[in-house]
């Protein structure tokens, strides 16, 4: 007792610490932070309390549940829709228990990934796109409203508010809606176009809106994703079928021969031989062009060294060269040893154009 009538103070200042921090506990126990994205009751930009808070407004009897089983719970009838958000929480046991518990109600799946657009029994998956303006309805059930959007999915099938890749709106079946937009429920862009009356007419339509946000807790283990669950169908046979192409192109490339070898000729052969084989190859294939360009080749490297060019010179430099030394004009020149010279149509003009070239080969020599 003396402890307690030296230290009331102290005492008095630990009661009243311990009874502010109850009743803040009891006041706020319903006051729990929701901060994932287009949580209802989320206020921040990412969230959706917004669009919650109008359509109570507007009289449809809002019911937010954060459970499988709660869901469950929930009346489902014809004047009923429910909007899922936070997607990626689902897995296949709970969208099997969301399916089943559909019933007649609308079910508004907002921006779905792959596998879960694969659970709900669609076989086209979404394609990412950026808008860059607002995408018009396009469809009778939101005639005259715009949809704007940072980011959307669009699906290959019916809906409205087409863009690039599909529909951003799309209802693949009776009873189902697909949104690819979410950004458009946020309470950073509900304002942005006509994206608060597409909300409402999207989720207002009936008396009841049941809003099902996942939670991971509610997953079995089954629903644990691995690898080969996130790769398509068709990987496997093609992985198959692009090993037995590279097993036949071994074994097709594996029985052709070596590289060739180089080895000394058993014979020497001199040039003005080859010349002549290669003139009776030429005139037996009746392929005047290339004897004609050979002959060309020649004389262009003869005119080139005895004008001391470079190697490697450029036609055109050449073609100057041999018209400034000899005085022709450089188109003459040019017809006659330059790379768009005429191919000869038969041995007579042939035999001109070598007549030609020994002419020009001499007249350079001379000056």
């Amino acid at each position: 007792m003396r402890w307690l009538a030296r230290n009331r103070a102290l005492v008095l200042i630990l009661a009243a610490a311990v009874l502010a921090v109850a009743l803040s506990a009891w006041l706020g126990r319903d006051n729990r932070t929701y901060n994932a994205p287009l949580d209802p009751r989320n206020p921040d930009g990412r969230g959706a309390q917004a669009v919650a808070r109008v359509l109570d407004d507007q009289g449809v009897d809002v019911e937010i549940v954060r459970s499988a089983d709660a869901l469950e719970d929930a009346t489902t009838d014809a004047d009923t829709t429910i909007v899922v958000t936070s997607t990626g929480n689902l897995g296949r046991s709970t969208t099997a228990r969301l399916l089943r518990h559909q019933g007649d109600a609308h079910l508004v799946v907002v921006s779905p990934g792959p596998q879960l657009v694969g659970q709900l029994g669609l076989s086209s998956f979404p394609q990412t796109s950026s808008p860059h303006d607002e995408v018009a309805a396009g469809c009778p059930a939101y005639d005259g409203l715009a949809l704007r959007a940072d980011t959307a999915e669009a699906f290959r099938g019916p809906g409205c508010f087409r863009g690039q890749g599909g529909v951003i709106l799309a209802e693949p079946r009776t009873g189902l809606s697909l949104l690819g937009a979410g950004g458009a429920l946020t309470n950073d862009q509900v304002l942005d176009g006509d994206n608060a009356a597409i909300a409402l007419r999207l989720l207002g339509e009936r008396q009841r809106l049941v809003w099902y946000v996942p939670a991971l807790a509610d997953l079995a283990g089954s629903d644990s994703v691995s690898a080969s669950s996130l790769l398509p169908d068709w990987l496997v046979p093609g992985l198959w079928a692009l090993g037995v192409a590279g097993v036949a192109l071994i074994v097709w490339r594996g029985r052709r021969l070596g590289p060739l070898a180089r080895e000394p000729l058993p014979v020497e052969v001199k040039a003005v031989e080859t010349t002549r084989n290669l003139g009776r190859l030429y005139r037996r294939a009746g392929d005047r062009g290339h004897a004609a360009e050979a002959l060309r080749a020649a004389s262009r490297a003869r005119l080139a060294e005895r004008l001391r060019l470079p190697r490697g010179v450029s036609p055109r430099r050449l073609v100057d060269d041999v018209a400034a030394r000899t005085g022709r004009p450089a188109a003459e020149i040019e017809a006659l040893i330059g790379p768009t010279a005429f191919a000869p149509g038969d041995d007579r003009a042939l035999a001109a154009i070598a007549q030609h070239l020994t002419e020009l080969d001499r007249e350079v020599s001379h000056r």
